[in-house]
C-alpha cells in the first residue's frame, strides 16, 4: 500500500536564509490566504529562528506579527512550527531557564503547534530543557539533529542523541540539514534507524540546497520512513534555500507515494505576491549569490542562510588584505581567490575546534575563526592569534559538549589565557532572570503584553526591544533602506558647485597620516573629492556611491560637508585629483585614515 508524505512550507526559513527583514505583518496576513489554497501543506514554519529580532530591528512589534501569521493556518487546521536553538532560544547567546520556558507558554498562547528545537552542538543536555518546556507549554516537542558530513557524525553518533531526546519525551525528530551537506544514503540509514526503534516519532526531514544533494536527500529519506519534508515555493527556492514543493511533489508522486496536488492558480499568486515583496523593500538585502547552489559548499560545509554575511566580510577585508599584500610586494587576490581560501581555512579550523556543526551560533564562530586566520596568515603571523569570547567560550564547554575532540594547540591556547574548562550542565551557568525584567518594564511603565508576551520580547531580545519602543530601530531601518535603495542605482557623479582641495605633496601627506591607506583612482572621467556646500538642500542624499577602480566608495553626507568612505575603515584626508579632471584607473586618487 502507498505510503503518504506531507509538505511543510519554510516561509519564515525563506526569507532569513535570503536576506536581512521578513515580510511586514500586512504583508504575511495577505499571502497566509494564497498558501492555504495551494492545498499541498500539511505545515508551515511560520516564527521562530530571527523571526521577532528582525522584526524588532525595523521597529515592527513581532508578537503581533506571530499572531497575525499563525491565525489563518490555525483556524484550516496546517500546523504552525516555530524554530528554536535549545540553550539560545531565540538569540545567539544563552538563555536563563525561566525566561526559555516563558517561551513555549507565549508561543503557544500565540498559535503556534510546534517547537522545533537545535542544539548547535547535538548537546542532550541542552535538549532536555527544550523537550521538558515545550511539553510544559502544552507545545508538540520536535528536536531537530543538526545533520553534517565528518568522521564523528555517524549514524550510531544521531542514535545516541535520539535515545536521550525520546527518553525525555520528545514527540518528533527533525533532521535539519542545515548546510544541506548530509550525504543521501547517510541520512536514509538514519531515518530507518530511528523509524525501526521508534515507530511511533514523527520524522521530518529539513535539507537546504546550497551543495546540490537536497533532492536525493528527499528521495532517500521518504523511502526510509519519513513523514513531513521541508519544502519552497518561487521566487525563492533553490539557490541556498529549499527545493521546489513542485520539483519535490512530482518526484515522490512518480516514486509511488501519495501526495497532494498542487493548487497552480494558488501557486502563482503565492510567487507574484512573494515578488511583490522582494520589490518592495526587501531585495535590496538579499545577497545576490543565494540565488544559486554552489559545489564550493561541499568541502567547507557552511549553511547557506550565512553566506550573505560571509561575503559582506570578506568585500570588507579584500581591500584591506590586498594593501597589505602590496606593501609585503606580494600578488593581489581577487575575491574568488579569497573565497576559496576562507573556504580551505574552514576546512583547517573545523575539526580542531572539535567538529562543532556549522549552525547558528557555531557556523559563525567557525567562519569567525577562519577569516582572522586568513588575515594573520597573510600577513605572515601566526594562526589563532584573534579567538572571541563568544568562540573561546564555546573551546572550554560553557555552551555544551564538542562532538570531537579539541586539537593539542587549542588546549594550549586555552592554557597559556589561564582558562579552565567547563563540564557541568550549560543551563547552571546562566541563573533565572524573569524577576529582573518584570522589574524594569514596571519601572520603565511597559505594559506585560497579552500572556506576559511583551515581558518575554524584552527578556528575549532587551536591546533590540528598547531601540523598538524608542523609535530608534525603526528610524535606523528606513536610513538603511534608503542607503539599499541608492546603493542599488547607477553610480553617481557629483555636478553640484564644490571647493576644491587643493593638489597636496604625497610624501608630505604620507609622513603627516602615517595610517593612512592609499584609494584607488575611480574609473576615468569621474573624481572623488570633498566639497562644501551652501545650504542643507544642496547636501547630497546619504548613501551615494562612487564606482573606484574594482571597489566602491561610500559617501556619508551632512550639512556643511560630503565624507568619503571606501571600504576600509576611516575617512577621506587628502586627494590628487581635481574637480573634473580626467584621471587613469589604477592610479591614486587619495588617502584615507
Amino acid at each position: 500500500m502507498a505510503r503518504e508524505i506531507k509538505f511543510s512550507l519554510v516561509y519564515r526559513d525563506m526569507w532569513q536564509s535570503s536576506g536581512k527583514y521578513t515580510p511586514r505583518v500586512d504583508q504575511l496576513t495577505e499571502i497566509a490566504p494564497v498558501i492555504i489554497d495551494m492545498g499541498c501543506f500539511d505545515r508551515v514554519e511560520t516564527n521562530g529562528g530571527a523571526f521577532e529580532q528582525v522584526n524588532l530591528l525595523y521597529g515592527e512589534n513581532p508578537n503581533k506579527a506571530v499572531r497575525a501569521w499563525t491565525a489563518p493556518f490555525n483556524k484550516v487546521g496546517i500546523q504552525t512550527h516555530m524554530l528554536e536553538r535549545g540553550l539560545n532560544a531565540l538569540r545567539m547567546n544563552p538563555v536563563p531557564e525561566d525566561v526559555r520556558y516563558l517561551m513555549y507558554k507565549v508561543k503557544k498562547a500565540q498559535g503556534t503547534d510546534i517547537a522545533r528545537s537545535f542544539c548547535g552542538l547535538n548537546d542532550h543536555r541542552n535538549l532536555k530543557g527544550s523537550v521538558l518546556g515545550a511539553k510544559a507549554g502544552g507545545m508538540i516537542s520536535q528536536v531537530a539533529l543538526s545533520m553534517t558530513y565528518s568522521p564523528v557524525h555517524t549514524v550510531e553518533y544521531y542514535m545516541g542523541i535520539v535515545d536521550h531526546v525520546v527518553e525525555y519525551g520528545c514527540d518528533e525528530i527533525c533532521l535539519k540539514d542545515m548546510a544541506g551537506i548530509g550525504r543521501p544514503a547517510m541520512l536514509g540509514k538514519l531515518v530507518k534507524n530511528i523509524k525501526t526503534k521508534y515507530p511511533h516519532i514523527k520524522v521530518q526531514y529539513h535539507g537546504h540546497t546550497g551543495p546540490g544533494f537536497s533532492v536525493a536527500s528527499m528521495l532517500e529519506v521518504a523511502r526510509a520512513g519519513a513523514d513531513y519534508l521541508d519544502v519552497a515555493i518561487e521566487p525563492l527556492s533553490w539557490g541556498k534555500i529549499h527545493p521546489d514543493v513542485i520539483t519535490i511533489q512530482a518526484m515522490l508522486k512518480d516514486a509511488g507515494f501519495l501526495v497532494k496536488d498542487i493548487n497552480m492558480n494558488a501557486y502563482m499568486e503565492a510567487r507574484q505576491l512573494t515578488q511583490k515583496f522582494i520589490d518592495d523593500f526587501l531585495g535590496y538585502f538579499i545577497e545576490p549569490t543565494n540565488h544559486f547552489c554552489s559545489s564550493l559548499l561541499v568541502g567547507c560545509g557552511l549553511p547557506g542562510g550565512m553566506m550573505g554575511s560571509m561575503m559582506a566580510d570578506l568585500k570588507g577585508f579584500h581591500n584591506a588584505i590586498n594593501m597589505g599584500l602590496k606593501n609585503q610586494g606580494k600578488k593581489e587576490l581577487s575575491l574568488d581567490e579569497l573565497v576559496v581560501m576562507l573556504f580551505k581555512e574552514v576546512e583547517y579550523v573545523w575539526p580542531r575546534l572539535g567538529y562543532p556543526p556549522l549552525v547558528t551560533p557555531f557556523s559563525q564562530y567557525t567562519k569567525n575563526t577562519a577569516l582572522m586566520n586568513l588575515m594573520h596568515t597573510l600577513k605572515g603571523e601566526p594562526r589563532w592569534k584573534t579567538i572571541d569570547p563568544d568562540t573561546m567560550n564555546m573551546i572550554i564547554g560553557k555552551a555544551g559538549k564538542l562532538p570531537g575532540e579539541l586539537a593539542p594547540e587549542i588546549k594550549e591556547i586555552v592554557k597559556e589565557k589561564g582558562l579552565e574548562f567547563y563540564t557541568g550542565n550549560p543551563q547552571d551557568a546562566f541563573p533565572n532572570e524573569l524577576p529582573k525584567f518584570e522589574k524594569m518594564m514596571a519601572d520603565e511603565g511597559w505594559d506585560r503584553g497579552q500572556d506576559d508576551e511583551e515581558l518575554f520580547e524584552f527578556a528575549m531580545h532587551e536591546r533590540q526591544y528598547r531601540d523598538y519602543k524608542s523609535g530608534a530601530a525603526k528610524a535606523r531601518f528606513e536610513k538603511d533602506l534608503e542607503a539599499a535603495k541608492e546603493k542599488a542605482k547607477a553610480p553617481i557623479i557629483v555636478t553640484r558647485p564644490v571647493v576644491e582641495v587643493p593638489r597636496f605633496d604625497v610624501e608630505k601627506v604620507v609622513s603627516a597620516h602615517p595610517n593612512a591607506t592609499q584609494i584607488q583612482a575611480p574609473v576615468k572621467g569621474q573624481v572623488v573629492w570633498q566639497y562644501d556646500v551652501d545650504d542643507e538642500g544642496q547636501a547630497p542624499v546619504i548613501g551615494t556611491q562612487y564606482k573606484a577602480g574594482d571597489t566602491f566608495c561610500y559617501v556619508q553626507a551632512y550639512y556643511g560637508m560630503e565624507e568619503v568612505k571606501c571600504p576600509v575603515d576611516g575617512k577621506l584626508v587628502a586627494v590628487t585629483a581635481k574637480q573634473g579632471e580626467k584621471i587613469n584607473k589604477g592610479e591614486i586618487v587619495g588617502f584615507v585614515e
